[in-house]
């Protein structure tokens, strides 16, 4: 679970990481309501899950009143790399003597999180990474013993960095790695991470994503979460611990499957038949049959969807289940809703027997790619 850099930036608070702190506007009438008196120049940031943001345009500066309301009026509603503006952050313009780079990061290839530091922070340190990787220090840190100050001295030696800077820089990667670890995160990076005038370290920027099978611990973050998702769909799917995926707006398919490699691998499939999905539902594991009924009944309730493709592969989810659900939705479904079913593994012979006494019928496919065919051609057919 990815964090906007708002949210983020009120748990660095909890954290004593210093940030830059502004106020969060969905809509115009916040700047005359919050009662700030805003200091200028301010920065507008908008608040959405892309890197990169500066570039784009999705960071500007107003200089007055009036140019902090055009900037808002105008990046509210609009897209960044494809992605709606619900949110901008508003702070305080400040002049940096230095931009550094500071993350902790899980390293599967280490199996331990992993502290990173740049003297080259800002908007090029992707860059840096791929041109200069070498100005990226990276130290792995022991789980149990956390960070130690031998480890900002490496850095320090590493970079050139005065030693003046060695307490603070200390105690940031500290509780860096105190929240990282308390929020179960896979990342957590300031960038840039400024120096300021009087040699003062303020997270100016924050990225952070949260494990999503660490969520039970945080209902905080599951809070969050669902204020964030507008489809209903999602947060529906979210009850019966299913992953609804919003996929194409132009689609007119859906998929259900138990696991998002075949999830992507249907998705593919059909794509290369100029089929477009308009969404996916990952049943995960042991899924039973009045589960496997809600999770067709849901993508089902997607409006733009004409055609499901069920494709299971049984192992815990077994193929009797699976008919038995499809055979209960079937009865309660839209008619003009077309389904096809593809299941191999466990029980599928039970499976297959009960599919095929359902009415309406429901196609059978022995592969996924007859599967796709199948639904393929039905979806010709009717708009023929």
């Amino acid at each position: 679970m990815k964090l906007l850099e708002y949210k983020a930036q009120e748990l660095f608070d909890l954290y004593n990481i210093p940030t830059n702190k502004g106020i969060v506007v969905d809509k115009l009438d916040d700047l005359k309501t919050t009662g700030k008196e805003f200091s200028f120049p301010v920065v507008v940031k908008a608040q959405v899950l892309v890197g990169g943001r500066g570039k784009a345009g999705g960071i500007k500066f107003a200089e007055n009143k009036e140019e902090l309301e055009n900037i808002v009026s105008q990046m509210l509603g609009s897209t960044l790399k494809g992605l709606p503006v619900k949110k901008v952050l508003v702070t305080r313009k400040i002049t940096a003597e230095k931009e550094w780079y500071l993350s902790i990061t899980l390293d599967r290839k280490i199996k331990a999180p992993l502290l990173m530091f740049s003297s080259q922070g800002g908007m090029d340190i992707e860059e840096v990474a791929k041109e200069t990787p070498e100005k990226i220090v990276r130290v792995p840190v022991e789980p149990l013993e956390g960070i130690r100050d031998h480890m900002a001295w490496y850095i320090l030696d590493k970079t050139g960095i005065d030693s003046s800077f060695l307490t603070p820089l200390f105690k940031l990667s500290e509780n860096l790695y105190r929240f990282f670890r308390e929020y179960d995160c896979l990342l957590a990076e300031i960038n840039p991470l400024m120096v300021t005038a009087d040699g003062q370290l303020l997270a100016v920027d924050a990225k952070v994503d949260i494990d999503d099978s660490s969520l039970f611990r945080h209902p905080d973050m599951v809070k969050f979460r669902d204020e964030l998702t507008e489809d209903p769909l999602v947060i529906e799917a979210r009850k019966y611990n299913f992953l609804y995926i919003p996929i194409d707006t132009e689609g007119r398919v859906g998929v259900i499957s138990n696991g998002s490699g075949m999830l992507m691998s249907t998705i593919d499939l059909f794509s290369q038949k100029g089929v477009k999905a308009a969404c996916a539902l990952d049943l995960g594991g042991g899924a039973t049959y009045d589960r496997i009924a809600k999770a067709i009944e849901i993508v089902f309730s997607n409006p733009q969807v004409e055609a499901v493709l069920i494709n299971i592969f049984g192992g815990i989810t077994r193929c009797d289940e699976v008919a038995r659900g499809v055979e209960l939705a079937r009865r309660e479904a839209t008619l003009d809703k077309f389904l096809v079913v593809r299941m191999e593994g466990t029980n599928r012979e039970i499976g297959v027997e009960i599919v095929r006494n359902i009415t309406p019928p429901v196609p059978l496919a022995e592969s996924v790619q007859e599967g796709v065919e199948i639904v393929s051609e039905w979806l010709k057919e009717r708009n023929r």
